[in-house]
């Protein structure tokens, strides 16, 4: 089924996305667990407000990119990362690093490929904030991969950080396009059409195929074999949050729990797990981000509008 969109339409995909991202990122941030630990959900929820992280911040520029541009423009994007970082939101060492580069004024390709002794980041960065790019292109998985591929080279050299952010917009893309069109894709067939538009020989590439035949596995057992984001890398994350996301696609909840269960970066999973299935579900419907939620977590930044 095809269909075109306004950009209206685009634009509110675009922060359902957004606001599983930030709620999954601020709700998991209270679970993070450095290495590779399981964690748990305990009985209740934990007390308000939820401060949500770096992965909302950066995803709050990539929206508000979209929101004026209609597509991504990597120079303005480059500006808006380093003029709105706040160093406390928990960014890494890397990305201070990269981020204070571009703000002293050295163009964005430069400082991209200057970092880790010049190969580039390989890190999760550029998945964790890509998703609300995804659900705006609904109507084109590839041209989400395109535009994702751009977003991410302006922080991310090394091909697996940017394989990562184009695995997590394809997803998300595939998954708002179900909304609209109402065939939504089994878990199995959700991460074959994300793995189909990646390298083959790609190491993001080869944990989504081992994820495939995790599916029906426990999430300790499927953390254990694809990671948790306790290495911080896409390779080590992205693979997870998209297996989360795909067997949990109509249930943003339960999306999020496996990734606190899961342990590690549970922040980062829970934000690209969750921007994913939010794009599906949407908000304070039935299997999407519960509104309770909304209200637990730290208003999103003034600027984005």
């Amino acid at each position: 089924m095809t269909f075109v969109l306004v950009d209206d339409a685009r634009l509110a995909l675009a922060r359902d996305s957004l606001a599983g991202l930030s709620v999954g990122d601020a709700l998991g941030g209270r679970y993070f667990r450095p290495g590779r630990g399981t964690g748990g959900w305990g009985e209740e929820l934990p007390e308000p407000p939820w401060e949500w992280s770096d992965d909302t911040e950066m995803a709050c520029s990539v929206l508000a990119v979209l929101a004026r541009r209609g597509a991504v423009d990597p120079d303005e994007l480059a500006a808006s990362f380093a003029n709105r970082y706040d160093p406390a939101r928990r960014y890494g060492a890397g990305a201070v690093e990269l981020l204070e580069l571009i703000r002293s004024g050295t163009p964005w390709p430069v400082a991209s490929v200057s970092v880790f002794a010049g190969q580039g980041s390989y890190g999760n960065g550029a998945a964790m904030r890509i998703a609300p790019l995804g659900a705006y292109l609904a109507d084109s998985p590839a041209r989400a991969a395109a535009q994702a591929a751009v977003a991410s080279e302006v922080t991310h050299a090394h091909p697996e950080g940017v394989a990562g952010g184009v695995a997590v917009a394809v997803a998300a893309a595939r998954a708002a396009g179900a909304r609209l069109s109402g065939d939504r894709p089994d878990p199995d067939r959700l991460l074959a059409a994300v793995a189909a538009v990646l390298d083959p020989a790609g190491a993001v590439r080869a944990g989504i195929d081992r994820a495939i035949g995790l599916l029906d596995r426990p999430v300790p057992e499927a953390a254990r074999e694809l990671g948790n984001g306790g290495r911080v890398t896409a390779p080590d994350t992205v693979p997870f949050a998209l297996w989360a996301a795909a067997r949990h696609l109509a249930d943003y909840p339960a999306a999020v729990r496996a990734c606190v269960e899961a342990g590690g970066d549970v922040d980062t999973t829970a934000a690209i797990a969750g921007g994913i299935v939010a794009a599906y579900t949407g908000v304070g419907t039935p299997g999407g981000v519960p509104a309770d939620w909304i209200e637990a977590r730290e208003p999103l930044p003034t600027w984005l509008g």
